[in-house]
């Protein structure tokens, strides 16, 4: 069964965006296993490589899955200028809550991650702390504004922020240029997790390539202290690099989400 394209209106008062999904619901004998929901990373969207091979992997055991794009992202309305941390995790709630049910698995790729971790305490806060049956984070980058980028902008990059409220810099990941506003950077404090410790009340799985450009491998081991002892495992990938897209990659992401347990 192929997955089917739906769309999910987010917002009010004149900043309403339609949010884009690709929903396959769960089939088969095995229909009762966890949902698996991907959160991309910073420009991605929902067709990559990872991606697919998800879907694909969740068609095959029966299980439903959802992937979505950010506003601003791939199919998805909205002013990528616009986008914060807030904005984009408001989505990722909307979306979890209209297009799945049940006991879900978050995979989180890069900014992605963040927003999984971040998705886990909205929604244990709420008294759904059920709704995650586990996490796998790829190359992951919790307040990757703080942590990662504010001690590295030049003083260039600091006055476009002060000036014009945003700054650009070439990627390789695309033609275009990457835009970081100050917004983004604003918001990222108010959705810090790497000030406490991350209550998942789930197993998780973090996956991180020691030659990643953009994530350090240190970046991983600190989340780590931040997370409970039990029930967490980290893969370290001697050549991985940031997108961890390799076939040998995204074998090791499925056997992570193959491993985490149905639950009760």
């Amino acid at each position: 069964m192929e997955p089917t394209a739906k769309e999910l209106i987010v917002g009010e008062s004149g900043d309403e965006r339609p949010i884009a999904a690709l929903v396959r619901d769960a089939t088969g004998p095995r229909s009762d296993l966890p949902g698996l929901v991907w959160l991309g990373g910073y420009r991605s969207d929902m067709t990559g490589s990872k991606a697919e091979a998800l879907c694909r992997h969740a068609g095959a055991q029966g299980r439903a899955s959802l992937r979505f794009d950010y506003s601003g992202h791939g199919a998805s309305g909205g002013d990528f200028r616009n986008g914060t941390i807030s904005r984009w995790l408001e989505e990722s709630l909307a979306a979890l809550t209209h297009f799945s049910s049940g006991p879900q698995i978050l995979i989180g790729s890069s900014m992605g991650a963040w927003i999984a971790l971040r998705l886990v305490q909205e929604l244990r806060k709420r008294g759904e702390g059920e709704r995650v049956a586990g996490l796998v984070l790829v190359a992951p980058a919790p307040d990757f504004t703080l942590e990662l980028m504010e001690p590295e902008l030049t003083e260039a990059q600091r006055q476009a922020l002060a000036q014009d409220g945003y700054y650009e810099e070439p990627t390789p990941y695309g033609p275009d240029p990457n835009v970081f506003t100050r917004a983004l950077f604003e918001d990222g404090r108010k959705n810090r997790v790497l000030d406490g410790l991350i209550e998942t009340g789930a197993p998780v799985h973090i996956i991180q390539g020691m030659a990643d450009p953009d994530v350090p491998w240190q970046h991983a081991l600190k989340l780590m202290e931040h997370l409970p002892s039990e029930n967490v495992t980290l893969t370290l990938i001697r050549d991985g690099d940031h997108r961890l897209s390799r076939d040998e990659d995204i074998a090791r992401i499925l056997a992570a989400v193959d491993s985490i347990p149905p639950g009760p």
